[in-house]
This record gives C-alpha cells, sequence and structure tokens, in this order.
C-alpha cells in the first residue's frame, strides 16, 4: 500500500470518527427531547393498559394446583425445555472448541422476523434466535396445558403471554439486532440519529405515549390525492355529510345506494385512490351512490348514543336520499360496526312498517357477538370498565385507544415491525395508501361507547333477549328484507364464522352469504382487475349449514366478489333512467366531495 493510500485510508477514518462524534452529539440532544416527552405522558386508567389482576391470580391459582395435583407434567415440561436449552448450549460451545466460528445446526422453524440472513450464519445471533424459539415454544406449551380455566380466561391468558413472548424477541432490541447494527456501523450513526427522531417525533404526537406512525403523513392529502371521486355534499347534521357522486354514465339504475361506513375509521377507504375505489366502480357500473361521512366527535357529543346514530345518522339519511332521488326505496350497505348498526335499524323499521330499504348488504359485520372473536380478549369487564371510566371523565374515547387496540391484534405487522424500521433502521414510514388511512382515526362518543360495548358485544342483546333502539326492543330475527353478507376469511376483527352466524339468525328468507379471501380491509378493497383475493359461496340454504360445514361445500371463484354482488345488487335496482347529478333537485350541494367532516372540521 502507497503513502498516498495511506493518507486516503487515514482521512477517511477520521472523517468517519468525526461525523460519528457528531451523531453522537445528536443523539445526546435528542435523548433530552426524549425525556422530556416521556415526561408529559398523560395519566391512562390501568384497566386501558392491561389486563385486570384478576386474570393473573386465576392462572397463578391454576398452576399451583396443576403443580401440586400433577407435578409430572410440570416437570415434563422443565425437563424438555432445560435439555434443548443445555443441547444447544453444548453444540455452540463444540463448535467453538474445534475453532469453527459458524452457527450450529438450526431446526428452527423460518420467520419472518429472522429473515436476515445473519440470524443462520452468525454463530451469536443464530444461538440468541435459537434460544428465544425455544423459550416461546416452552412458554407457549405451557400456558395452553393449564387446567382448570374457563375457556374465555385460557384464550385471554394465551393471548396476553403472547403478547409478552413478541414483545421479547431479540429483533426489537438494538444490541441483538444485527440488520439494525449493521445500518448504525455503515452510517456512522447517522441511522440511529434518524431513528431516534422518528421515535421522539411520535412520542410528542401521542402525549408520551408510543403509537408507531405506520405511513409517510405528508404523501397524501384527503380530497388530493385520496377520496378523489367528484362528487358533492348535499345534506349535513351534526352527525353526518351525506355525498352524492357524479355518474360515469348516460343512465342509471332507478334504485340509489346508500353506504355506511363505520365511524370508528373514516369514509374513504371505500375511495382510497382510482383503481382502488369501490365507490367509483360502483358509479361506473351505473349506480347512484350515496356514501356516508361520519362527524369526528369531540367532548360535546358525549351523550350522543346509539340512538343518535340511528335516528339522526341512518333515518335522516335514508329519508334524504329518497327526497333527493325522488325513490320511495333505497339499497343499504353497512359495513363493520355501520353493518351491525344497519341491522339494527332494519329491524326497527320492520317494527314500524317502514319499507324504505329495498335490499340489504353487509360487510364484515358482527350481529351474533355469542363468537367475539379475536378482539374479544379486550372486551372483559376489566378493559370495558376503564374504557367506561376513561369516557365518563372526558367524554369520548380518543382515538388513539382504538388504534392501538386494533394494532395489538397484529402486533408483530403493525408495531414491533415498523418500529424496528423507523427507530432501529432511522427510515421513515412508507407512501402506503392503507396504511396511512388506519392511521386517520375517529373518535367515539362516550354515551355510544358504553352502550355498543356493554349491550351488543358484552350481553348480546340483539341476538338473545332483544336491543333497546329508539323506544323499541329489536331482535336480530327481525331484519327480514332481502340481504346480501360479506365476511373475509382471515378477518381478525369480525371473525367470519360469527359473522355467519348472525346472517343465519336474520328473518330474512333470501341470503347470500360470500367468504372472500384475506382479511377485514384488503378482503372487501378487492378490485376485480387486480385479480389478487377469491371468494366463496354456497347456494343451500344457511340455515342448514354450521360455518364449518358451509364452508366445507363451498364453491372456490378466482377474483373479486365485487361484480357477483353488482349482478345480485341490479337484479334489485330497477329499470335504467337518465344519470342524475348530483345537487340537482331537491337540495342544493353544501360542497364538493369529500366534504368537511373526514377532514376533522364541523359546521358552524
Amino acid at each position: 500500500m502507497t503513502t498516498k493510500e495511506d493518507a486516503t485510508k487515514a482521512e477517511l477514518s477520521a472523517t468517519n470518527l468525526e461525523r460519528l462524534n457528531e451523531n453522537i452529539a445528536k443523539m445526546e440532544d435528542l435523548t433530552e427531547r426524549l425525556v422530556a416527552a416521556v415526561a408529559k405522558k398523560r395519566r391512562i386508567d390501568p384497566n386501558l393498559q392491561a389486563p385486570g389482576h384478576d386474570l393473573y391470580m386465576k392462572a397463578a391459582a391454576a398452576y399451583v394446583t396443576e403443580m401440586m395435583q400433577n407435578p409430572s407434567k410440570l416437570i415434563e415440561h422443565q425437563v424438555s425445555y432445560w435439555g434443548k436449552a443445555l443441547k444447544h448450549f453444548v453444540e455452540a460451545q463444540e463448535a467453538l472448541a474445534r475453532g469453527k466460528l459458524q452457527a450450529p445446526t438450526d431446526n428452527t422453524p423460518k420467520d419472518p422476523r429472522f429473515s436476515n440472513p445473519l440470524w443462520q450464519t452468525h454463530p451469536y445471533f443464530n444461538y440468541i434466535k435459537q434460544q428465544y424459539l425455544m423459550s416461546a415454544e416452552a412458554i407457549s406449551n405451557a400456558v395452553k396445558d393449564i387446567d382448570g380455566l374457563a375457556p374465555r380466561d385460557a384464550k385471554r391468558l394465551e393471548y396476553f403471554t403472547q403478547q409478552i413472548v413478541d414483545l421479547m424477541s431479540p429483533a426489537n432490541f438494538l444490541g441483538t439486532n444485527p440488520e439494525a447494527l449493521e445500518r448504525a456501523v455503515a452510517t456512522d450513526g447517522q441511522s440511529l440519529v434518524d431513528g431516534l427522531e422518528n421515535l421522539v417525533r411520535d412520542i410528542e404526537a401521542n402525549d408520551g405515549e408510543i403509537l408507531v406512525t405506520l405511513a409517510n403523513r405528508e404523501a397524501f392529502q384527503v380530497g388530493g390525492n385520496l377520496a378523489t371521486a367528484p362528487g358533492k355534499v348535499v345534506f349535513r347534521n351534526r352527525m353526518l355529510e351525506l355525498i352524492q357522486y357524479a355518474p360515469t354514465t348516460e343512465t342509471v339504475y332507478a334504485t340509489p345506494i346508500l353506504i355506511f361506513p363505520p365511524w370508528i375509521n373514516k369514509f374513504y377507504i371505500l375511495d382510497l385512490t382510482p383503481p382502488k375505489s369501490l365507490i367509483r366502480w360502483l358509479v361506473g357500473q351505473g349506480y347512484t351512490v350515496f356514501v356516508v361521512s361520519w362527524v369526528n366527535p369531540d367532548a360535546s357529543y358525549a351523550e350522543v348514543g346509539m340512538d343518535d346514530y340511528v335516528q339522526e345518522g341512518y333515518l335522516a339519511a335514508i329519508a334524504e336520499v329518497k327526497a333527493i332521488t325522488g325513490e320511495d326505496k333505497v339499497n343499504a350497505v353497512g359495513y363493520c360496526i355501520a353493518g351491525t348498526t344497519l341491522a339494527l335499524t332494519l329491524a326497527l323499521m320492520q317494527k314500524r312498517g317502514d319499507t324504505s330499504v329495498r335490499s340489504a348488504t353487509f360487510f364484515t359485520t358482527l350481529t351474533d357477538f355469542s363468537d367475539q372473536g379475536e378482539v374479544g380478549v379486550f372486551l372483559d369487564n376489566d378493559f370495558v370498565d376503564g374504557i367506561e371510566r376513561e369516557v365518563t371523565q372526558k367524554g369520548f374515547l380518543d382515538s388513539f385507544f382504538m388504534s392501538r387496540t386494533f394494532s395489538f391484534l397484529r402486533s408483530n405487522d403493525l408495531i414491533y415491525r415498523p418500529a424496528i424500521r423507523n427507530y432501529m433502521m432511522g427510515e421513515a414510514p412508507p407512501a402506503f395508501d392503507l396504511l396511512y388511512w388506519n392511521g386517520d382515526s375517529t373518535n367515539l362518543p362516550a354515551r355510544m361507547v358504553v352502550e355498543y360495548l356493554r349491550g351488543l358485544c358484552q350481553e348480546d342483546r340483539f341476538a338473545s333477549d332483544g336491543f333497546e333502539i329508539c323506544g323499541e326492543r329489536v331482535h336480530i330475527s327481525e331484519v327480514r328484507l332481502p340481504l346480501c353478507a360479506v365476511a373475509c376469511e382471515t378477518d381478525h376483527i369480525a371473525a367470519w364464522a360469527a359473522s355467519y352466524e348472525g346472517v343465519r339468525k336474520m328473518g330474512s328468507t333470501n341470503k347470500t352469504f360470500i367468504l372472500s379471501q384475506s382479511g377485514h380491509i384488503a378482503g372487501i378493497v378487492n378490485p376485480p382487475d387486480k385479480k389478487k383475493y377469491g371468494h366463496y359461496v354456497n347456494d343451500a340454504p344457511m340455515k342448514d349449514l354450521s360455518a364449518a360445514a358451509w364452508r366445507e361445500s363451498a364453491e372456490f371463484t378466482e377474483g373479486s366478489w365485487w361484480p357477483r354482488w353488482e349482478a345480485w345488487l341490479k337484479r334489485r335496482s330497477g329499470k335504467q333512467i337518465p344519470a342524475r347529478d348530483p345537487g340537482v333537485g331537491a337540495r342544493a350541494p353544501l360542497g364538493d366531495a369529500p366534504g368537511t367532516y373526514v377532514l376533522g372540521e364541523k359546521a358552524s
């Protein structure tokens, strides 16, 4: 090596060292900001942070009883785990003694958290990974084998134990994540500075709590590159804005479509970008489409309950659509909680003799809560009591809590991997429209939250002895009009089998059930030209088949369910008439779509 090359190398080394020192100084400054942000952390009810102590007391009592009555099971678990751990240690030691700096044999299952090659090839990181996976398996088996717990308590114990196990993954810590360490070295610590800036930003934005930013907030604008379908706001009250979309065909079906999205999130999940927009697609098939955009409530909505959503939301919107179009019936669609409330509304209308709805479609809707699915771990009294105390004090349930809860249902995908990317790798969140929408959450009114969680989720009144709404006791069997229900195979919020049971209990004699592949969102936002997810149908009467039997004999079709649903809808939409321009006739337009409520504004 020449003297010139030595000098160049020394200069580069000095530059790198200088840059590293600068980044260390930046991290010290950021740490001060981090401490200040955490110091402002709001006080949150303990029951909104973790399950009640009684769950752990039950688990401990069951474990001690098991240990006393069946010590051989405990010994078997421990010996099996110790044997695997010791064997792994010995193999690693033998490899080192032979001078082989290589990972020992690895028979652990593939895991996307450990996809970096160093988890397989580097002896240190491979050893940590294998020990973690062995320990995780041992903990999981021990918890599953505890006898003496009620099935609901056992399910909750397994879930929250798994949360702790997932948290402790070596991939989640800088010192044991080879990819993050490599990035830190390659960037002279710049990745750690960027990551710490991302962490501080998220904590400052959430009052001292960590809520990982999933999407680049600067990449999207509602009304700019999201929610761009042309239309007009044609009605507004304190609960909603009603949007009528501009036609793209010369004629349309006479019967309009009225879509009720969930008010837990914002309506533009159905109008993300033009290629993904169900709203644009329906308009393109020749339908007059109306969509409700719900208000984002604050403390002034504390006394708004389920009655108000039905009276000032559903019934008001149906009446307005009828007045605007001059039609005496609409085809109604409800998504998730909005589907649940649509079913309540239809049962109420049945009692009142109101025939304003010709057909109903339910997207990922629960009406029978006897099986609460994965989200049921958060529906015991410990959490619901905590929510009730929170909303009683504040007047509404902050969107933070719903976002965090749903994220924990898929913690590896929606918490830990994004946290690794943002905080340890120092990367910017991706420009992903669906994740942007996911983070654009809404608050929930105090009274409505408690009524929904107590009366529907916990007590399952609608499917049992009846639910009180607008002065009437309504029952699921009173939903009697033609209906189509779409559930999603891997839905972690509204389990498809539970959705099926609710539809099966409805009083309609004309039912169509469609099971889409994928989950709560991707299974619904599934445009035909993507040719991504298929769906299942079964013509056999639902009353004769359990969910499992229906699925076993169902016919699979490649591609989106949208065309199948449209064919069903077409038969219930009347004749073709000249297309209707929004805001023409009974209601003057109040503004352009997507309106103001979706932006967080309220009418003055």
